[in-house]
């Protein structure tokens, strides 16, 4: 991923993938309450685990599959340890498009569960995430189908990018900067 990434992106953005997902909370906590030896200060937690399926891969999932052609797609495909798998597989459940996705057999078995619940087809095999990334990537060699990256992709930064605390004031305030970037969590 290259290209940069402006507040301008990240606005059209989040007006694209709105609809599916949560506006969720950030709460004011002093640093000292959570760790008794650092300095008292305030900080905001994000509550991204009250995102539709409990984390802000959701976000970046949508942003795939809707500033993508998911009709040229036929195939969604994602490699993931849980989250972003999880991610995947509820953003094409809702938008009614195929998924595959492939995990290691050391991801929980909660995330395993929850992929195939939402209907996507499950690979899960190798001890490592580069394992279930490997052999995603010799399947879609043959099947054509479209990569969902966990964090490696433009609409990865860009749809998660709203869910940072300025970023969404920004919108709403233009005169507000905003310092984004992407972060590599797979």
């Amino acid at each position: 991923m290259t290209q940069a990434i402006t507040p301008d992106d990240i606005s059209k953005t989040y007006q694209t993938i709105e609809p599916y997902v949560r506006r969720t909370p950030v709460v004011r906590v002093d640093l000292a309450d959570l760790d008794p030896s650092a300095p008292s200060r305030p900080v905001g937690l994000k509550l991204e685990q009250l995102q539709r399926a409990g984390s802000f891969k959701v976000r970046g999932a949508f942003a795939n599959l809707l500033l993508r052609d998911v009709t040229r797609a036929g195939v969604w495909w994602a490699a993931s340890g849980g989250n972003h798998g999880v991610a995947v597989a509820y953003a094409a459940h809702r938008l009614g498009v195929p998924a595959r996705i492939y995990v290691p057999t050391v991801s929980a078995q909660a995330k395993i569960d929850r992929i195939r619940e939402l209907g996507a087809d499950l690979v899960v095999g190798g001890d490592r995430y580069a394992d279930a990334l490997a052999a995603a990537q010799d399947w879609v060699a043959d099947s054509g189908a479209l990569s969902v990256h966990a964090f490696d992709q433009r609409e990865d930064a860009v749809g998660p990018g709203q869910r940072r605390p300025g970023a969404r004031g920004a919108a709403r305030r233009p005169s507000t900067r905003c310092w984004c970037r992407s972060a590599a969590v797979a």
